[in-house]
C-alpha cells in the first residue's frame, strides 16, 4: 500500500480512507531552504512517538513533555507546532529529493500532528504535511515503516 499525498485537493489517501491535510504554504519543490513541500517518491523512514499521548509537542523529534493547549500556544506564538506522531519522510529519487540540497530527510520533512487551531484542506505548513491529531494517530497504526509515499501536485 501506498500514501499518496494530493497537494491540489489537500489530502492524504491511504488504503481508500482520505484525511484533509495541510502542505507548504510556499507550494511544492526539493530545494533545501525552500519551506516546500518535496514532490515525488517516498518512504517512512521512520515512525516516532508510539505511546506519547495527543497533542504531546516534539522538538527535533524527540517528546518534551508538554501536552498542547491554546494556552500553551499563546505563551509561545510562532512556534512550529509537532504534535502527536512523527513520520519522518525520505525521498527515494537521487537528485530531485534524495542526496545534496534536495535530500528530504535532511530537510526533515514529515507527516506529523499540529494544533487544533491549524487549517486543513489548505496549504500552511513550513514544508511538512500536517494532519489532525487523531488522524495521524490512526495513520501511525497503520503505516508500517519503509511504506512509499508520493507526493503530487
Amino acid at each position: 500500500m501506498t500514501i499518496e499525498i494530493d497537494a491540489a485537493r489537500q489530502e492524504l489517501l491511504f488504503a481508500g480512507r482520505r484525511y484533509s491535510i495541510s502542505t507548504s504554504r510556499n507550494g511544492l519543490g526539493e530545494r533545501n531552504g525552500s519551506f516546500c513541500t518535496p514532490r515525488g517518491r517516498h518512504i517512512v523512514r521512520a515512525k516516532i512517538g508510539a505511546g506519547q499521548p495527543l497533542n504531546a509537542v516534539f522538538v527535533r523529534r524527540r517528546p518534551t513533555g508538554e501536552i498542547w493547549t491554546p494556552a500553551l500556544h499563546q505563551a509561545h506564538p510562532g512556534r512550529d507546532w509537532i504534535l502527536t506522531r512523527i513520520l519522518w519522510l525520505s525521498g527515494c529519487e537521487p537528485g530531485f529529493n534524495r542526496l545534496g540540497e534536495v535530500d528530504t530527510m535532511r530537510r526533515y520533512i514529515y507527516i506529523h500532528g499540529a494544533p487544533e487551531l491549524a487549517q486543513m484542506g489548505r496549504p500552511g505548513s513550513i514544508g511538512c504535511i500536517r494532519m489532525r491529531g487523531e488522524d495521524i494517530l490512526e495513520l501511525f497504526v497503520r503505516v508500517p515503516a519503509y511504506t512509499p509515499v508520493i507526493v503530487h501536485k
